[in-house]
């Protein structure tokens, strides 16, 4: 599967602007701290509504050369480690919602670029 474009949910896109002030990170690489910080904590739980009304990335932007690594491991944590396979759709959709958990997760953690550096070297909430 390749992904073109992602959209995802405002109130993401919102702390992404404010997240990307504190740290001084860009929104792409927000993203996929996000998404490491989503996959790390588990499959979603519950059945969710669309997200996709906010900012929209390109693929590459998003994932870098790793778009197979980052599917993957989205594939991995949702179920399909014991054979079951989830529709193009709806891994999608998770991963707009793991980007979502994740950008929530960061905004409580990253106050400072600091944080973020302290995140990155694996030294906050171990």
């Amino acid at each position: 599967m390749q992904v073109s474009k992602l959209k995802i949910s405002a109130n993401a896109s919102g702390k992404l602007k404010m997240l990307k002030s504190r740290s001084g990170l860009t929104p792409n690489l927000l993203c996929r701290m996000a998404m490491m910080l989503s996959f790390e904590a588990g499959p979603l739980k519950q059945s969710l509504a669309s997200l996709e009304d906010g900012q929209e990335f390109n693929a590459y932007t998003l994932f870098g050369p790793y778009q197979s690594i980052y599917l993957d491991m989205l594939r991995f944590v949702e179920g399909e480690k014991h054979g079951e396979n989830i529709s193009n759709e709806v891994l999608i959709e998770k991963l707009i919602h793991h980007i979502d958990r994740g950008v929530r997760q960061l905004s409580v953690r990253i106050k400072s670029p600091a944080d973020a550096a302290m995140l990155l070297a694996g030294e906050v909430g171990a």
